[in-house]
């Protein structure tokens, strides 16, 4: 699985790291993405949804770090 660190990185950067990081990727491949702008926890379901990508899980690690898998869409 690959892994874009976005630590330190304010809202739109994370999200636009993810995308390029997908576009690279091979559909049904996972990206974790690692977070600490809380607006990360809104801008990654709505990215996921209209992207038609699948966002596997969102997990809050110690420290602040959102941590974000998806999984690259079909198409």
């Amino acid at each position: 699985m690959r892994v874009v660190d976005a630590r330190h990185l304010a809202c739109p950067l994370p999200v636009l790291k993810a995308r390029k990081a997908l576009m690279a990727m091979e559909p049904g491949d996972r990206l974790e993405v690692l977070a600490t702008d809380p607006a990360a926890k809104r801008d990654f379901p709505e990215f996921a949804q209209s992207n038609g990508h699948l966002l596997v899980a969102v997990d809050e690690e110690p420290g602040g770090v959102f941590r974000f898998i998806l999984q690259r869409s079909g198409g």
